[in-house]
């Protein structure tokens, strides 16, 4: 699926996704990533669901997003809570959706100038 951005920005948007990849810019993505308004980091460690550990989510800690949405890919599938544990008691949101749902929500929260990051597993 495309995305259509509402106005013009430099900041880090979803411009599509579909099985096994996401459109970052219109740039292919096809590996788990963390996305935020001014910065991707590829190959974010996981490989899948069942690998997360709390250190994936411990590593957003520093880069200080005010809620990260975590895509788990193309179904939806909840992390036990110790894995966000330190996350939510640093004062972060976290909402956990398929990845095409944290796409399409991470671009209306960045519109609206909020700091946010995306977390997804690309390969299920």
């Amino acid at each position: 699926m495309k995305l259509h951005l509402s106005s013009l920005t430099e900041q880090n948007m979803f411009t599509g996704y579909g099985a096994g990849y996401v459109l970052v810019n219109r740039i292919r993505h096809e590996q788990n990533l963390i996305v935020l308004p001014d910065r991707i980091i590829e190959n974010w460690g996981t490989t899948t669901f069942e690998q997360l550990t709390a250190e994936h989510f411990d590593f957003l800690l520093p880069l200080q997003p005010e809620m990260v949405l975590f895509g788990t890919g193309a179904r939806l599938r909840f992390p036990h809570p110790k894995l966000t544990q330190a996350l939510i008691r640093s004062g972060i949101g976290v909402e956990v959706m398929d990845t095409s749902a944290a796409c399409r929500t991470y671009n209306i929260l960045t519109d609206e100038g909020r700091r946010v990051a995306a977390a997804l597993l690309i390969q299920d």
